[in-house]
């Protein structure tokens, strides 16, 4: 094996795939990245059994010899990372290395036979369809952050998404607050399509894709790939049911208020130095008369309030709120103002930007609530 490439394009490629390789763990051919020199292209694969990514390479290199062979991803990627020569030739040597050979330098990396590599397992198609690469972006980029963490439900730890005839609706939840997010297709697909995708998947996916890319997607037999450019995403998909969310979503409130979102961004990021103390929780007073107030109870550190201006429909009320949770919710929207709505102080409060005059064609809708919290 043995081949040259610009150093750019593998490190592109490298910071990829690295990021489906595992960390510390009890089989080391999961920490590495499988190199596989093809007679046209460079395959580059992590896979740490939960998700795989290729990354194929067929720009930029020229191959003396093929062969394939696993390296260390963090020390590999780390050191091409470092080098500042424009090209570098990458040799299999003796003794289950690879020499990396630049204008200043060289170095060889011990690594695993290319055999003891999991193979990623096909897919029996199921389903599949073709969306735009700037859909899918920024339907995860509105609902992953209300995703759950962690194993209590597994359900949870992903994005719900149903695709069918000319609209797409990405919804995530840990069960504190719910995010939902639609979109109409500018060409309606051919088959319908719902499965639960994982967190950690979507992040990828998230980070990958471009605006400009198409990206097919292809499930079955509880995996599922996505296709893009020149990567291939692969992961297993969440086993069980995703909560009937639908419902959670007030139809009708008592108190609505309509606040700058720059503003109360402000006005939250100043109140949280001082809830941190107190699990970022916060009151929030609404008055038709006084307008808005967020305080802080006393904390160790001290106590803190902040007066807003907005309008207040309805009954003058208070409820608490995670600081943390309505910030987060803020910013993954893009109107200059949002309304906050709600029933009663123990009821969920609905958070949805309000369409500027020049936003109105986007036909795109975005939802969240958040769960009060007692005070």
């Amino acid at each position: 094996m043995k081949f040259q490439i610009t150093t750019k394009r593998l490190q592109e490629g490298l910071s990829i795939v690295s990021h489906a390789t595992a960390g510390i763990t009890t089989t080391p051919i999961l920490e590495n990245i499988l190199l596989k020199v093809n007679y046209q292209n460079i395959v580059l694969t992590g896979n740490n059994l939960e998700m795989a990514i290729e990354y194929i390479i067929d720009k930029d290199i020229t191959i003396t010899s093929e062969w394939s062979f696993s390296i260390p991803s963090k020390l590999f990627w780390s050191y091409v990372n470092l080098i500042q020569d424009d090209t570098c030739e990458i040799e299999l040597i003796k003794n289950d290395s690879i020499q990396i050979k630049t204008e200043s330098g060289v170095t060889k990396i011990k690594g695993i036979d290319a055999g003891e590599f999991p193979v990623i397992p096909s897919i029996k198609e199921e389903q599949s369809l073709s969306l735009r690469g700037d859909i899918v972006k920024k339907s995860i980029e509105k609902t992953l952050f209300s995703s759950a963490e962690g194993n209590i439900r597994p359900t949870l730890a992903g994005i719900l998404v149903n695709i069918s005839e000319k609209q797409a609706t990405f919804a995530s939840t840990d069960s504190f607050r719910l995010s939902q997010y639609t979109t109409h297709l500018d060409t309606p697909v051919e088959n319908t399509f719902s499965q639960i995708i994982p967190s950690k998947t979507s992040h990828e996916i998230k980070n990958i894709l471009k605006d400009n890319d198409h990206v097919k997607i292809i499930s079955g037999e509880n995996q599922i790939a996505f296709f893009t450019g020149n990567a291939k995403i692969y992961s297993r998909l969440l086993n069980g049911k995703f909560p009937d969310y639908t419902n959670f979503f007030p139809k009708s409130y008592s108190t609505k208020t309509t606040i700058n979102r720059v503003d109360l961004i402000q006005a939250l990021r100043k109140i949280n130095l001082i809830s941190k103390e107190n699990n970022y929780s916060i009151k929030m007073s609404m008055s038709s008369e006084n307008g808005i107030l967020l305080e802080t109870s006393e904390t160790q550190i001290g106590e803190g309030e902040v007066k807003l201006t907005g309008n207040v429909e309805g009954e003058d009320n208070i409820i608490g709120v995670n600081s943390t949770y309505f910030l987060e919710a803020l910013g993954v929207m893009d109107s200059t103002h949002v309304s906050l709505q709600f029933e009663n102080p123990l009821a969920p409060i609905l958070v949805v930007p309000v369409d500027d005059e020049k936003k109105k064609k986007d036909t795109s809708e975005f939802k969240h609530i958040i769960m009060p919290l007692k005070i």
